[in-house]
Parts: C-alpha cells; sequence; structure tokens
C-alpha cells in the first residue's frame, strides 16, 4: 500500500506542475499515458482522453469504468501558493490547481485500476478513463470517448465527495429567454415595456416549484442569472433577454422539464443552449453502493455537475478531497485522503460480483 500510495502522489505532482486548462490538456493526458504505460497497462487515446482496458477483457463478464477528469479550471485571484508549483505542508496538505478537483481522486483510480488489473479474483472486466473538458462540458471529452469503448455496466466517477457515495446528480439546462413588448417614446404613455412584462416572468420562475420531486435530488432549482434589455434612456423596451439556469433532477427529463416551464410561462420564449446534461445516479441497492454502506459510507444527492451527465449507464461518483475546496485558491488535498481513497476503492471492488446488478 505505501507503494502505491508514494506512485500515486508522485504522478499528482507531476500533474499539478503540467498546466492543464479545460481544452489545453496535451500535457497531463502524456502524464498519464506514459504511466499508465510504465506500470504495464496498454492504453488508448482520442485527442485529449486517455484510457486502458483489463488485459483480460472478456465480453460475456460485466464491465466497470473507473472516470476522472484530467482538466481544471483556469486559477482564480488569490493565490498565495504558486498553483502549478506542488507544495505539501505541516499538516500534510498538497497545494495545487487541481489536486483537489480531480486530481486526488483521479491518481487514486489509476492506482486501484492497476492494482486490480491484477486482482485474480475479479469477475468483471475493469477500463481507466481518465477524460478532459469536463469543466467545460466540452464535446471533446468524455461524449467523443463513449462510442470507442466497449458496453460499460456501471461506473464510478472520482470527484472530491469526501468518499461519501453521491447516488444521483443534478443536471443542468441553460435557457437564452425572450420577453417582447411594443417599442414607443419613454416621454408618453404609448409602447409595451419588455422590462415590466419581465419582472412578472421573472417572479414567476423564481417561485415555480415542479409538481414531481426527486426523493434524492429535491426540487429542479430555476435561478435567473442575467437580464439585459434597452437601447437607450428615452425608449421604450420592446425586447428583454434573460438567461435561466435550471438544474433538473431523475423526477423529469430534461425535456420533459423544459415543456413544463414553458407551459407554466408562456409570455417568456424560452430556447435551450443544450439538453445533453441530463441527470444521472444509481440505485441505491447497487451491490458498490451496498459494500460502501457496510463501511459506513452515507449516501447522498449531488447538486454539481460531473462528467455522469453524459453517461448513458448507471454511474456513482466518489472520490476524496472535499467539493468546497474546488475552484478556490490555494486548493489543497491532505495526502491522507489519497491514501483512503486508495484503500477504499480497493476494498469496495476487491471480489465484488457485478452479476449481482445486470
Amino acid at each position: 500500500m505505501d507503494e502505491l500510495f508514494y506512485n500515486a502522489v508522485d504522478l499528482l505532482k507531476q500533474l499539478i506542475a503540467t498546466p492543464s486548462t479545460s481544452r489545453n490538456e496535451s500535457g497531463a493526458a502524456d502524464c498519464v499515458e506514459e504511466f499508465l504505460r510504465s506500470n504495464g497497462a496498454d492504453t488508448k487515446r482520442h485527442g485529449n482522453n486517455v484510457w486502458s482496458i483489463s488485459h483480460d477483457y472478456d465480453p460475456s463478464r460485466p464491465t466497470l469504468l473507473l472516470n476522472s477528469h484530467i482538466d481544471t479550471v483556469k486559477p482564480v485571484a488569490g493565490w498565495v501558493h504558486d498553483p502549478f508549483t506542488p507544495e505539501t505542508d505541516d499538516e500534510s496538505r498538497l497545494f495545487g490547481l487541481g489536486s483537489n478537483d480531480a486530481g486526488g481522486a483521479l491518481v487514486s483510480l489509476i492506482t486501484a485500476y492497476l492494482y486490480l488489473s491484477n486482482c485474480e479474483s475479479r469477475s468483471y472486466n475493469i477500463i481507466m478513463l481518465a477524460s478532459c473538458e469536463e469543466e467545460v462540458s466540452g464535446k471533446n471529452g468524455i461524449e467523443a470517448v463513449i462510442p470507442m469503448l466497449p458496453h460499460v455496466d456501471v461506473a464510478i466517477v472520482g470527484e472530491p465527495t469526501g468518499m461519501q457515495p453521491a447516488i444521483a446528480e443534478k443536471g443542468l439546462m441553460v435557457l437564452d429567454g425572450t420577453i417582447t413588448g411594443v417599442s414607443g417614446h419613454a416621454a408618453r404613455n404609448e409602447g409595451v415595456n419588455a422590462i415590466y412584462k419581465a419582472i412578472d416572468v421573472i417572479d414567476r420562475l423564481r417561485t415555480l416549484r415542479l409538481p414531481k420531486e426527486s426523493p434524492t435530488l429535491g426540487a429542479v432549482k430555476i435561478s435567473v442569472t442575467q437580464i439585459e434589455s434597452g437601447t437607450q434612456h428615452n425608449v421604450v423596451p420592446d425586447c428583454c433577454k434573460i438567461v435561466v439556469d435550471v438544474r433538473t433532477t431523475d423526477a423529469y427529463t430534461n425535456t420533459e422539464t423544459l415543456e413544463l416551464i414553458r407551459k407554466a410561462v408562456p409570455e417568456c420564449s424560452f430556447n435551450p443552449r443544450s439538453t445533453r446534461l441530463n441527470p444521472s445516479g444509481i440505485s441505491p441497492q447497487h451491490p458498490i453502493v451496498k459494500r460502501l454502506e457496510m463501511l459506513g459510507a452515507q449516501a447522498f444527492g449531488s447538486p454539481t455537475l460531473s462528467d455522469q451527465a453524459l453517461m448513458p449507464w448507471q454511474s456513482v461518483k466518489l472520490g476524496p478531497g472535499q467539493s468546497s475546496r474546488s475552484h478556490t485558491a490555494d486548493e489543497f488535498i491532505y495526502l491522507s485522503e489519497i491514501r483512503e481513497a486508495i484503500n477504499t476503492y480497493i476494498k469496495i471492488l476487491e471480489g465484488i460480483d457485478l452479476r449481482e446488478s445486470i
């Protein structure tokens, strides 16, 4: 275990020192590819996505996908440490951009994959995928790789969850809304002010609750986040545009959610930028979830988005670190969290029978 742990930390330090903001991850992909190959794994690559399939792959067996992402957000203002220099302090915290989101999970999953690939008692296939463009939900990330993979039955997605299983995750739709009025001179009592109409629309969206709620994710969350209107001070605006952030749940598909919003607020024309980022999850009775519960973990529903949104199979989000540290200045992960994650991944997957879930 010590050797596995130190190798994982060395890889994470390499990744921190290799800038890999979304759509610029080639150096990080090179690091992951070289690490897997140097540890005896065969690799495949598409763009900046790197994956490896266990050498004993058998299409008659169920297949588990281990996935985490190699890209990071851009460093925010306020860093005291150099975001691209891995530094450890007296509390054994490793600082660096991407250390928590999601480098710790990535190197822990890679380490578990290399260990489990050589486990003779394993009754399932295993794939390790290090994907790119997760932070921007890019189409050259996991979405481009899925058609190239063998059939997958279930996935573990490495994100900072404190090693508690997120068995459901909200999806996302961004809607561009348009409210129309009639232009006129502001000094006269003429025209129909689109901004005034928008006030009612925004208030209705603020208070709108759809009939069904998810047992794990709660209600669909609707937030108006941007507004734009008017051309000059003396013209009654005939158009008001809003942007609406909708966090969807497994109570509805994204398309169903959109239609319900349109019916509830007919005064606004809504056009989705995309409906592809769907809510996702896994059965609470799945063997992986039950095994985690036996170890004392507590399942929860996650409000944050990950590559799960693009997966057409069951998935659970599970990884070291805390979501509250993500995208912050002086991002860090405790080295003990990486050690615990490697141990937990191996413990839940060693000897598990995934045929029970098919």
